[in-house]
Order: structure tokens, then sequence, then C-alpha cells
């Protein structure tokens, strides 16, 4: 096989397994709050204080191993690595259509928040396969197909629930995990040993890379990022039930809801590469901040249920364009050999946000729904201040470069 087409097939086994464990991802996640009350939590705030801590288990622990995991990819190959995972998951997952306490779930949460971190490793597998000149679409592709996935398993999992019920929805879950460890299986070609050595450039430590330009701000960007675009999970459910929908069509229109806020994401990282040929990725971050921070304000003044779905789009736009724009120019800062470093902190970061939101949100969730929107907006426009006025540089020319071939 030439080296064209291997890193091609590379590519697509990297981008498919992302599209196809997020979409199962989210055929049952969002419903997680509903899941808990039918397990005899009548409460809202109960509920809403059991789904953040449920949801926020397992990035929590993922971040913490996320370092050790990729040590370990390094020296083995990501793909048994990314193949451990997806393994993990199908178990995981089918387990979860038996439990019977909301601690069940939280207990398979935390297990698999020991074994996940695919995601961010298909991302590596991406960039380590690509070509240096395509490296930044490589990793811009993967993280479309870990957008869209999620932008169509809400809609399927509110179908599937409806016919079979949020219990039995695990079990497709798990088969869709099944699928993607397939396609890893059968389709990835682990890079030679020598490649990954002659990139290596010797040991990269950690603080050195934490010592680039600009790199501890985009993980705190990215921190917050994902402390907004995570908050939702919690609420939206039982937002929507307190808007007028009933408790039987609520899967389907909490489903419709994420869709439109991944299908814009989505959107946002797409165009990112187009906006960061024409402007500084500072610009577009700040930019994108503000789109959100604008949509969440919109949600808590406004609580309809046709605004909240414009409003998510906004969200999700701005969250996505932000987010690529800070991988970008975080990316174009790191030497040649210390990437595998890099993006396991910045993912530590993302992982970190990922997992405090959750919580954050139940919580505030259990006093008041539309505080954490207004509390999402709150930090979307620090945030926006902040990078203008701490971030410094342009994006590399590599970046630019990308951005307009794409």
């Amino acid at each position: 096989m030439s080296p064209a087409s291997s890193w091609r097939r590379n590519q697509f086994a990297a981008t498919a397994a992302s599209f196809i464990g997020f979409t199962g991802f989210t055929l049952v996640m969002p419903f997680l709050p509903i899941y808990i009350t039918q397990l005899g939590v009548t409460d809202l705030g109960a509920a809403a204080v059991w789904s953040g801590l449920c949801l926020g288990v397992t990035p929590a622990i993922t971040a913490l191993l996320s370092p050790v995991w990729g040590r370990i990819a390094d020296r083995f190959g990501r793909k048994i690595m990314v193949e451990r995972s997806l393994l993990s998951f199908i178990v995981v997952m089918s387990a979860m259509a038996l439990v019977r306490e909301p601690w069940h779930i939280l207990a398979l949460r935390a297990i698999q928040g020991v074994f996940a971190g695919y995601g961010a490793l298909t991302l590596a597998m991406a960039a380590e396969s690509a070509p240096r000149e395509r490296m930044a679409q490589a990793i811009g592709t993967v993280q479309t197909a870990q957008r869209l996935g999620p932008a169509i398993g809400p809609v399927i999992g509110g179908v599937v629930a409806g016919l079979v019920g949020l219990r039995h929805a695990f079990f497709v879950t798990a088969g869709f995990y099944a699928v993607a460890f397939v396609v890893v299986l059968a389709m990835y070609h682990e890079p030679p040993r020598e490649r990954r050595d002659s990139r290596a450039g010797g040991r990269i430590r950690m603080r050195d890379v934490a010592g680039l330009p600009n790199f501890l701000l985009l993980m705190a960007v990215l921190f917050s990022i994902q402390l907004v675009d995570r908050s939702f999970g919690p609420i939206l459910p039982l937002y929507v039930v307190n808007l007028g929908v009933t408790p039987a069509s609520a899967p389907l229109v909490t489903g419709l809801l994420v869709s439109v806020l991944a299908c814009a994401a989505a959107v946002g990282h797409h165009l990112c590469g187009r906006l960061m040929a024409r402007i500084t990725a500072r610009a577009v971050i700040a930019a994108g901040a503000g789109a959100a921070a604008a949509g969440a304000a919109a949600v808590a003044v406004l609580p309809d249920l046709f605004v909240m779905g414009v409003s998510l789009g906004i969200i999700g736009a701005g969250v996505g364009a932000a987010m690529t724009a800070s991988y970008a120019a975080a990316g174009s800062v790191v030497p040649e050999g210390a990437h595998g470093t890099a993006f396991g902190l910045l993912s530590a970061a993302a992982l970190a946000g990922l997992a405090l939101s959750p919580i954050i949100s139940g919580f505030i969730g259990s006093l008041s729904i539309r505080t954490v929107f207004v509390c999402d907006a709150v930090v979307m426009v620090a945030l926006g201040i902040s990078i203008q006025r701490l971030m410094i540089g342009r994006a590399h020319p590599a970046i630019v470069e990308a951005a307009e071939d794409a």
C-alpha cells in the first residue's frame, strides 16, 4: 500500500470510528436525566444533581488519566489504546441497561472514565498518520466527525427510546461501539515505529510545552469553552418539560435541540479554517465567545422553545469556531515531536471543563435552570475579553496555508 493511500485509509478509520462512537454515545446520554427519573428519582432538583454527577464523573477521571494513557500510547501504539477504550464502552453501555439505582449509573460511569479517551486518541491517530502538511486538515476532519455524530445521535436515540424504551437503547449504543471497534481493528494500520521515533527528537517535558507562547492561556480557553458547551446536558430535558412539552415527547424534542447544537458546532469547526485564513485566531476565538454569550443570554431572557432552538444554533457555531481556533493556535507553536504531549495537555484541560460543567450545571439547575444560561453568558463574555487582552501573535503560517487549501 502506498504511503498516500495508507494515511488516507487511516484517516478514514479514525474518522469513521469517531463518528460511529460519538453517534452511539449520544443515542442515550442526552436522555440520562429522564432515565434517572425512571429509576425512581421524582424530584427534578435531585434528578439534575444525579445527572450532573453521572455526566461529570467520566471526563473527570479521564482527565486525570489522559497523560498516563498518552504515555502508554506513545510507547505501545495508539491503535491498541483505542481498541481497549471501545471494548470497555461496549461492556459498560450494556451494563447500564441493567441498572436499578442511580448510584449504579454513577459507578459504571466512573469505571468508564478509567478506560475512556478514545476521542482524543483518534485525533492523535489522524495527526500521526498524515503528512506534516496535511496534519491540520486531518485533525479538523476527525473533529467534524466528532460533532456530526452527536448531531444525529440524539434524533436516532429519541426514536429508539420511543420504540424500545430508554433502557434497551443502551444495548443499541453498545452495538454502535462494536461496529467502531471492528472499523479500527480492520482498517487502521499503525505507522511504523521508526516513523514515530524519528519525529520524537528526544524526550519533551510537559513543562517545556506548557511554557510555549499562549499555550497555558489556550488551555484555559478550552476549559472554559467546554464548561459552557457541556452545561446543557443535566438541565435541557428538564427545561424542555418546564416549557410545556409532555414527558412522552421530551426525549425527541431534546434530541432535536441537541442536534441543532451539534450541527451548528460542526459548521463552526468547518468555517474556522476559512476565517483563520483572513483574521487572527485571537479574533476568531473572541468572536465565537461573543456569539455564544449572546445565544445563552437570549435563552435566559426569552423562555421560548423556538428561541431556544435558534439560540442553541448560535451557541454551537460560536463554540465550534472558538474551539478549533484554539487547537490550531496551540498546535502552531508546538515543535516537531511534541504534539503527543501537547494534545494530551490540551485534552486534559478540555476534559476538566467537560467534567466540572455538568456537575456545576446540575447544582445550579437544582436552584434555577435559567440561571445556568446566565452563568454561561458571563463565562463567555469573560473569555472574549481575556483572549483579546492576553493572547499574543498571529496564527502560524502553516495553519493559514492549510485553511486556504481547505
